[in-house]
């Protein structure tokens, strides 16, 4: 005799409850709201991200260099430096497996230094094979783009040495020396800086928002925007929370949390033409770990306003793949990760073509 069957009443009430539970997650679900379409400019996008976001951030650049047209990378590392030659043929996790050695020993900590890893040239070379194969944009095209570097002194998580293989693969790959800027004179801890904002500079602690007196999302913005105009506490600028899983109907293993946010300036409610910005937060930095302290005391929505500039903070969800929830630089979503194929570059890429839709 099982316990079911000497309690035909009590599965019908556990029944009857899963169906109530089910609909009610439905329901709540059919409320997160949808994208809005504001007529923004999507060339001349430009992107920006820390630690896994700042791999991330990278990643989407070269994919879509076409229309991203600079990228700042904070506390991060070169483009496919987690790609090892051995990982890419298999099927299954048996490649992110490999991949994640690779990323934590040779592209976080620099213990693989002495066996050539990173290894700028080499990546620069695996870029322009992606090129070739059709997976991400012609470098060609990323010749006049502009790239902000950061590394914090104090950081222990991703090295400095990391930082500046970065620099030395965007040299590669034609970059020119003046339109890369590298950041890396500051005690900071591992995390986005702020002024006045998060913990102390020199500390690496959630929610990896360190003070240290520096304005880094205005001075960011400025070298790959140009000059920006002020902060102007009186424009008021929108934080949005969307459906992210409405643009990853048909993507499996795509990695992205249900809500993702978007800072929208009054203005580019009424006129067309806003530019857009993707920020990307770093490994246990989402929303469902820290709230909304990235996306207050980044700094962000200080110069969306003013500047005509919207905001997309898509968010990355924790799995069993992925216990911190960090953006894929390692290959859990699956091979193509470094291409315009893989699934977390797809998604954010639709939802710029959404901002950028007119209804």
């Amino acid at each position: 005799m099982t316990f079911w069957s000497i309690r035909p009443n009590v599965r019908r009430l556990g029944m009857a409850a899963g169906v109530a539970l089910l609909a009610l997650i439905a329901a709540c679900r059919s409320e997160v709201p949808g994208l809005p379409a504001l007529a923004a400019r999507i060339e001349g996008t430009t992107v920006s991200g820390v630690s896994s976001g700042a791999y991330m951030a990278g990643q989407f650049h070269l994919a879509h260099n076409r229309i991203v047209s600079g990228a700042a990378l904070i506390a991060g590392g070169p483009y496919g430096c987690a790609q090892s030659v051995y990982a890419r043929g298999i099927v299954g996790p048996g490649s992110a497996l490999i991949n994640a050695s690779r990323a934590i020993n040779g592209c976080m900590a620099n213990d693989l230094a002495a066996w050539g890893v990173p290894n700028p040239r080499q990546l620069a070379e695996q870029a322009r094979g992606f090129v070739r194969e059709g997976g991400i944009d012609p470098l060609e095209s990323m010749v006049g783009d502009r790239i902000y570097l950061f590394s914090g002194m104090k950081d222990a998580t991703v090295l400095p040495e990391i930082g500046h293989a970065a620099l030395q693969f965007y040299e590669q790959i034609g970059v020119p020396a003046d339109h890369i800027k590298r950041v890396a004179d500051l005690p900071a801890g591992h995390g986005f800086v702020a002024q006045g904002k998060g913990g102390a500079c020199s500390v690496t602690a959630a929610p990896y928002i360190n003070d240290c007196g520096y304005d880094q999302a205005g001075d960011l913005l400025g070298f790959l925007l140009g000059p920006l105009a002020p902060p102007d506490s009186t424009t008021k600028v929108e934080r949005l929370l969307f459906d992210q899983h409405a643009f990853v109907k048909d993507l499996v293993d795509h990695g992205l949390a249900r809500e993702g946010v978007v800072l929208v300036p009054e203005r580019c409610r009424q006129e067309a033409g806003c530019r857009i910005h993707v920020a990307y937060h770093g490994c246990r930095q989402s929303r469902a770990e820290i709230g909304d302290t990235f996306v207050e005391d980044s700094g962000y929505s200080r110069w969306a306003g003013s500047n005509r500039l919207i905001v997309l903070m898509p968010q990355a969800q924790s799995s069993t793949a992925n216990p911190y929830g960090c953006w894929d630089w390692w290959g859990y979503t699956g091979t193509e990760y470094l291409t315009r194929k893989g699934p977390q570059i797809v998604a954010v890429r639709r939802m710029l073509d959404r901002l950028a839709a007119t209804n």
